[in-house]
């Protein structure tokens, strides 16, 4: 059987005040973190490949190392602003880097794959951005508009009920989007 994929960014275990300036529904620390690990293990399963967009972690090495302990799943880091604490455990991530363009098998993609780009930031434009390839960020929590457009998603956890999404859920949003190709023939 095929691992699922999924897609999450911005967790800041650890961070407190990160309840505060991104409005969490967490009436503590404790409580923030036990729910985000908790909503990581009921999508996630052990052989499962997560890519995290950045921002796992503002809490000290131990608490961190104890978290990532605690989840699911092969976990694939892209680097944030935040990683102080993530890269002294490095060993817990399948490999960690700056930015990635991974291919999934897919029947219903161009060519039989769908190319997405992972990178902390969001950007207006990417690498084949015009001939549909995705791109998926975190590092906003939420506060930029979505731009039906343009096929990119913040995956971040304060935009998916606090869970990770998996490869068909973003499959299914970027369905939604208007964009077209922009050097498509025009009727």
């Amino acid at each position: 059987m095929k691992p699922n994929i999924f897609f999450t960014a911005d967790h800041h275990f650890g961070h407190e005040n990160i309840i505060k300036f991104s409005k969490r529904p967490f009436e503590s620390l404790e409580e923030m973190n036990e729910e985000l690990i908790k909503r990581w293990n009921e999508k996630i399963g052990e052989n499962d490949i997560v890519y995290h967009l950045g921002d796992v972690s503002l809490g000290k090495l131990d608490v961190t190392k104890d978290i990532l302990e605690r989840l699911n799943g092969k976990i694939h880091l892209i680097k944030g602003n935040h990683e102080y604490s993530a890269l002294r455990v490095s060993d817990r991530f399948e490999w960690i880097k700056d930015y990635h363009e991974l291919s999934i098998e897919d029947e219903e993609a161009t060519h039989g794959k769908q190319k997405i780009i992972l990178f902390h930031y969001a950007m207006r434009t990417w690498n084949a951005s015009h001939h549909g390839v995705w791109q998926l960020y975190g590092h906003s929590h939420g506060t930029l508009s979505d731009d039906e457009m343009a096929l990119s998603i913040d995956v971040g956890v304060d935009c998916h009920n606090f869970y990770p999404i998996s490869y068909e859920e973003v499959k299914e949003l970027m369905k939604t989007k208007k964009w077209t190709p922009p050097f498509a023939p025009r009727n």
